[in-house]
């Protein structure tokens, strides 16, 4: 059984994956990603939550660029699979069939839209 700790972490990352699939350029800077996160109750320092983007590049969902003044974080393929369903990844929680069937709506939508 995994300590509350792991449950936490796997669920603020699968939270910071979601933020960057909605976001129209699958990119957004850490202090943002830092302000959402607090507002729905993963409040962490700027450390652990950039030590949390680097997990996540570590394991090919995420590009971590920090060559500008604001480390940016970046959606990669492997990443909005993780977030559809189709890749598990240990360590990051696993979506619900319900927030599955609603990330392929607003795809689907997406589509429609473009």
């Amino acid at each position: 059984m995994s300590d509350m700790k792991d449950i936490i972490r796997a669920s603020a990352r699968l939270a910071l994956l979601r933020y960057l699939h909605d976001d129209p350029d699958y990119c957004q800077n850490i202090s943002v990603l830092g302000d959402l996160l607090t507002a729905i109750g993963f409040d962490m320092s700027r450390a652990e939550l950039e030590t949390m983007a680097t997990w996540l590049s570590e394991r090919d969902l995420v590009v971590l660029d920090k060559t500008g003044p604001v480390a940016m974080v970046r959606l990669t393929e492997r990443g909005a699979g993780v977030v559809a369903g189709r890749v598990v990844v240990e360590g990051v929680k696993r979506p619900s069939p319900t927030d599955i069937m609603k990330a392929a709506a607003n795809a689907g939508r997406n589509i429609l839209e473009s």
